[in-house]
This record gives structure tokens, C-alpha cells and sequence, in this order.
């Protein structure tokens, strides 16, 4: 019995490093945050670890540089980048707590080990909606 015992102990041992093991991460995961700004500093976005826009500063210049098409643009192309880099540093903090050959980046993703044309979205049958070409009097 004394020898169940240890085994017990030890299994409760692994247990609680696992789950401290995975606070850590978690607690690492939710520090990320990355910025990207636009070619003249004039629009700066910060991004938390899941690609959230949690920051945003556009400089007054940036009103007389950009028209508002424009300033969008910007703003909507250094979420995507800060984003980007967000995903990389979190893909770096769980690479270690994953099993070997998992792919963090793919995790973060959602896509796991599905290949693209698995995710692409299924093609729908083009309707011909014209009734050009239809008689309504029965023949």
C-alpha cells in the first residue's frame, strides 16, 4: 500500500507543476501586447495577444496628411502588422508548453493541422436570378 501511496503522490506532484507550469504561460500570454505605427509615425496601434486593437494614437498631423479614406487605411494596416507580431510573440511563449510538432501559429489560429483548401469556404452554385430567358405560358 505504501507504495500506491508514493505513486499517488507523485502523480499529484506532476499534476500541480502542470498546472503552474500553465498559469505561467497563461499569465505570459495575457502580457503580450504589440504596436505597429505607419510609415511617419503619424498613426501608432497597440494590439493585446489576441490581435484586440487596445491602443490607438494619431498625431494632429496625421488629420492634414491623410484624407479620411486614407487615415483608415493606415490604421486598419498596423493593426494588421502589430497583430501579426502579437500572434508571433504568443506563438513564442506556447511553443514550449505544446507537444512536440504542434505548430503554435496554427493553434493560435484556429486551424490546427487543416490544410487550406480544408478551411477555404465551400463555393456556393451560382443562381442564374434573370427570368430573361423563362416563359410563364405553358406550352
Amino acid at each position: 500500500m505504501p507504495e500506491h501511496r508514493a505513486q499517488v503522490d507523485e502523480l499529484l506532484a506532476d499534476y500541480r507543476r502542470s498546472r503552474e507550469h500553465l498559469a505561467s504561460v497563461q499569465r505570459e500570454l495575457a502580457a503580450i501586447k504589440a504596436s505597429a505605427s505607419d510609415a511617419e509615425g503619424l498613426v501608432t496601434v497597440t494590439v493585446g495577444p489576441r490581435g484586440t486593437l487596445i491602443g490607438l494614437v494619431i498625431a494632429p498631423g496625421a488629420y492634414r496628411r491623410y484624407q479620411p479614406a486614407e487615415l483608415s487605411e493606415q490604421i486598419v494596416r498596423a493593426t494588421g502588422e502589430a497583430t501579426a507580431r502579437a500572434l508571433t510573440a504568443a506563438g513564442q511563449v506556447l511553443a514550449p508548453a505544446l507537444p512536440a510538432g504542434t505548430d503554435p501559429q496554427a493553434l493560435l489560429l484556429g486551424t490546427g493541422d487543416l490544410e487550406p483548401t480544408e478551411i477555404a469556404p465551400r463555393q456556393r452554385p451560382v443562381e442564374d436570378d434573370s427570368f430573361e430567358n423563362q416563359s410563364w405560358v405553358r406550352s
